[in-house]
């Protein structure tokens, strides 16, 4: 038996598992560069203005349930949030993966070079700061109103309580791993086309002329040329990155 405290504050809970775990993992949301109260407000602040609209359905769930079926519903709901949040993360992990073996490929991958991320650990300058332009790019364009959209949209593909099919969900990742790596790797080609190219032509010169040190000599051209192919093609690439985000928002 519900008691009128309990339907007052377990609806809220409920929403709050979903959307919190979601924006604990949520591209932009977060951010250790986002203070860890302005998270906290944004998800609790969220988690209310839902729990009027979603009571009904939330107490019609839990009604007649245990304390453990009650919990189990609860970790039910944290799964389904961390899920979509680690969706939408996708995009991110695979730039950052790209875009550090770019870096490597053309000599920006120094150890002096790398930055420790809290999330995302240690990356080379480069990547880090991609990621944190396409973020920027992201709230800029509005897209992060389209993030908190889908946390909204989830109660109706997927109800509180429903259940997760493993094989689906495994399913949906795998995909959205496949996609994602191969924009990134996409946008990633021109760093890695340059890598190859110039590093057969390191090689052959100093076969050809084995006296003379050519790959010490050539490593900074190598890297300076890294430098203006990243100037020139920066732009393009966060804007495919940004045009492949919003459409798979847009598809839900």
């Amino acid at each position: 038996m519900i008691t009128e405290a309990q339907a007052l504050v377990l609806p809220a809970f409920f929403v709050f598992c979903r959307v919190g775990a979601c924006l604990m993992l949520m591209p932009v949301f977060s951010s250790s560069r986002l203070p860890m109260q302005v998270r906290l407000f944004l998800a609790i602040g969220l988690s209310l203005a839902l729990t009027p609209l979603l009571s009904e359905p939330i107490l019609a769930m839990i009604a007649g349930r245990s304390q453990a079926g009650i919990l189990l519903a609860a970790a039910g709901e944290l799964a389904t949030g961390g899920i979509i949040g680690l969706l939408a993360r996708c995009f991110f992990f695979a730039l950052q993966t790209l875009m550090t073996a770019a870096a490597q490929s053309v000599g920006l991958a120094t150890p002096s070079s790398m930055v420790v991320e809290p999330e995302d650990g240690q990356m080379p300058e480069i990547a880090t700061l991609l990621s944190l332009a396409a973020m920027i790019l992201l709230l800029v364009s509005g897209q992060h109103w389209e993030l908190v959209r889908a946390v909204v949209e989830s109660y109706t593909r997927l109800p509180p309580g429903g259940t997760l099919q493993s094989g689906m969900t495994l399913g949906l990742y795998v995909d959205r791993l496949t996609d994602t790596f191969s924009l990134a790797l996409r946008l990633a080609s021109p760093f890695l086309i340059y890598s190859v190219v110039v590093n057969f032509a390191v090689g052959l010169t100093n076969k050809l002329v084995p006296q003379i040190p050519v790959y010490f000599i050539a490593m900074p051209a190598v890297t300076a040329g890294g430098l203006l192919l990243l100037y020139a093609v920066a732009g393009d690439l966060l804007t495919k990155f940004s045009e492949a985000f919003a459409s798979w928002l847009a598809a839900g």
